[in-house]
């Protein structure tokens, strides 16, 4: 669900951006009804993402390793805060249009808003999934809880989003998707999801 949500919001996000604008400039100048969506939509993706935290520290059970844990815990809350915070910031941007009075004030105060989002969203809440990416693999690797390919792939497309998280916010998709993977996988290892159907089971 969080793999979902957040991906829309992205999304809707990226695409309100006008043709040939700056980053970040279309919580003042873009779409607003795809931004209040997408504001409407995170904190939603917000509580998914916290049972999703629920669910895999779960299925660590006894081989739960104390110091990783304590870093995926941590790094999860703090990308969620950060979310949560630059979706707060940019609701701000779009709700004061509306209310504009002195436009030179506004201007400046919107500039401040919008350095302050990128800010939060790229600079720190990328880099804090990736931390989320990271320390989760560590714990799959030192226990043999997940496949090695996912491991693996984990630890690239965590180092992805270190180095590229500021360049493109496309890349960013990489992490619901990532989510997604990891969920249908916990699913299909608790029975939720049979990938070979009921008329095997029934043979």
């Amino acid at each position: 669900m969080f793999a979902v949500l957040f991906g829309v919001s992205l999304v809707l996000i990226r695409t309100a951006l006008p043709e040939g604008a700056e980053p970040g400039s279309q919580w003042i100048d873009g779409a607003s009804t795809r931004l209040r969506v997408a504001s409407l939509l995170m904190p939603f993706a917000g509580i998914a993402f916290l049972w999703f935290i629920g669910v895999v520290r779960d299925g660590f059970g006894r081989y739960e390793d104390r110091f990783f844990a304590s870093v995926f815990l941590g790094s999860g809350i703090l990308f969620l805060a950060m979310m949560f915070v630059s979706s707060a910031v940019g609701a701000g941007l779009i709700a004061s249009k509306a209310g504009m009075v002195d436009a030179a004030a506004h201007s400046e105060v919107a500039a401040f808003g919008q350095m302050l989002l990128m800010a939060l969203s790229k600079t720190y809440g990328v880099r804090m999934a990736a931390v989320f990416m990271i320390s989760l693999a560590t714990i799959w690797l030192k226990t043999g809880l997940m496949p090695r390919a996912l491991v693996y792939t984990t630890y690239l497309v965590a180092v992805a989003l270190l180095i590229a998280g500021d360049l493109t916010m496309w890349i960013v998709l990489a992490f619901p998707i990532w989510v997604l993977v990891v969920s249908v996988l916990l699913l299909v290892r608790a029975g939720v999801i049979d990938l070979h159907g009921e008329h095997e089971r029934s043979a």
